[in-house]
């Protein structure tokens, strides 16, 4: 291909002309659907994934309800931050789009014209599945292999280099994990207060779950405290009618 001729030993460029390569192989129904993955589905497929993780905690409950949703809520804020930071690293190395210096290449979605390193898409998927990881290990190995597809496709559809979605990744783990600690410390004493409110603990554990919760923390339900009034209630009047 002359494609590969011109990226010469750069092994960067010799992996996206391979990759994209298989853009140009597909019929054009599957790329198609490639382009609304890359673009929109997997990152639907991530936040619907820290969801489902978040009704199985709070249908669960139990000690670590709070801790685990505050894990979930920190998931999305790493991704915010990731992006962040990556705002100067784009400035700092300014790497152009590859289709713009390589010809050749199959180009998905159209209208890219900022800078490739990194990878937007790969640092917020990453960044969440690694938040997710954190609250459940099961559910964050799922989200750790959608942000690698989510890399892929990113190459597939000729819009980033291969080292682009590797510096995404690297850098959606390292904000996730590093500012991990500082997070839990600060959202899991909100989460446990949220979980000990009679109106909005449903946020973290279901009814039976917070009870437990309550009763763990010396509270005690609203339901129980009217239970408990009632019967002290008649009890009394049961004295009184000796």
């Amino acid at each position: 291909m002359a494609g590969l001729a011109e990226s010469g030993s750069n092994p960067d460029v010799d992996l996206l002309y391979d990759i994209n390569g298989l853009a140009k192989d597909a019929p054009p129904w599957f790329d198609r659907i490639m382009e609304y993955v890359g673009e929109y589905g997997l990152l639907l497929a991530m936040v619907l994934l820290v969801l489902w993780c978040w009704w199985g905690v709070r249908r669960r409950g139990g000690e670590d309800a709070a801790p685990s949703v505050a894990a979930l809520v920190w998931a999305p804020l790493a991704a915010g931050v990731a992006v962040l930071v990556n705002v100067p690293i784009r400035g700092f190395v300014e790497r152009p789009r590859p289709f713009k210096d390589h010809q050749g290449l199959e180009v998905l979605v159209s209208g890219k014209n900022d800078f490739s390193f990194v990878s937007d898409h790969a640092t917020i998927t990453m960044a969440l599945a690694v938040g997710l990881f954190v609250a459940n290990r099961k559910f964050g190995l799922v989200g750790i292999g959608i942000a690698l597809l989510e890399g892929f496709c990113r190459v597939y559809m000729g819009v980033h280099y291969p080292t682009d979605v590797v510096g995404g990744l690297a850098l959606g783990t390292a904000v996730a994990l590093l500012l991990s600690p500082v997070a839990m410390a600060l959202l899991t004493p909100v989460t446990r207060a949220i979980e000990r409110s009679p109106r909005v603990g449903w946020l973290i554990s279901a009814r039976g779950a917070r009870g437990e919760a309550l009763r763990r923390d010396g509270g005690v339900m609203p339901g129980a405290r009217s239970e408990a009034s009632g019967t002290a209630a008649a009890s009394e009047e049961r004295d009184l009618a000796a």
